[in-house]
């Protein structure tokens, strides 16, 4: 199988193209390897790297066009006004599904995508050969989860586990999960709320026995199964991926699991 993961742009001047980027589209992740700026959007890579072997401006920035889909383009495009973007096609709303071309600092052409439910739809179905029936699956399956404190859990997931965390609408007490460009739901059921007993969410790590100390010195405990082949840290080291579970404040089983 073959999988197209990431892309690189070379540029003179990284740090102006990095502030941009994470400025007017932010990404899922922003992360240094070397001499590489790695910004993540939804499991797909945008790399950024210092090279003097290119233009100062792209010469040809048509031939190569970065397409972001976005869930609000119009919010996207404010941030591209407020930050002095020049502009290859404005905003067109086409039947429904809206679509703008700037330009990076660079020079390269950028395009945001907002797509219809209608044209969503109709591209799944393209993509599988099949056709969705009529009032179902308009887009990303997402699943959830409920907890007894909602302030408790905002403050688990945002700031021991470190993921990016938004609320719902004022009304509604709801949080998302962004996992990788994905969302993952957590609603309150307050005393009516009973524990998960299985495990919920699994977090990919490099290592997980860093992670695993790294938690621990959060305050994170780790449980520990009969007859399972764990660690003195509770890693489990049986076979299989390596794997360490703990539970959020409201009892829910999670994992951090290592990425092969």
């Amino acid at each position: 199988m073959t999988a197209l993961g990431s892309i690189m742009l070379g540029t003179r001047d990284p740090d102006r193209l990095h502030r941009w980027y994470t400025a007017v589209l932010p990404p899922d992740s922003d992360d240094v390897q070397g001499d590489y700026r790695i910004l993540g959007y939804g499991g797909f890579y945008l790399f950024i790297d210092a090279r003097d072997d290119v233009q100062e401006s792209h010469p040809d920035p048509a031939r190569t066009l970065l397409n972001f889909d976005v869930d609000d383009a119009r919010a996207v495009v404010e941030r591209m006004e407020a930050a002095g973007t020049t502009w290859v096609a404005p905003l067109d709303d086409r039947g429904g599904s809206l679509f703008a071309t700037a330009q990076d600092p660079d020079g390269n052409y950028v395009q945001v995508i907002q797509l219809s439910p209608e044209d969503l739809a109709q591209m799944q179905a393209n993509q599988t050969g099949t056709r969705p029936p009529v009032g179902m699956v308009v887009g990303e399956v997402f699943s959830g989860f409920s907890v007894d404190d909602l302030a408790a859990a905002r403050s688990f997931y945002a700031d021991t586990l470190g993921l990016r965390v938004d609320t719902g609408p004022e009304a509604m007490p709801l949080l998302f999960l962004d996992a990788g460009g994905r969302k993952i739901l957590i609603y309150e059921k307050g005393e009516a709320h009973a524990p998960a007993n299985y495990t919920v969410l699994n977090l990919p790590v490099l290592d997980v026995e860093a992670a695993v100390r790294d938690l621990a010195e959060r305050g994170v405990e780790f449980l520990r199964y009969d007859g399972m082949d764990q660690d003195d840290l509770g890693i489990s080291r049986g076979g299989g991926p390596l794997i360490a579970w703990l539970k959020d404040p409201a009892g829910n089983v999670l994992s951090v699991i290592e990425r092969g």
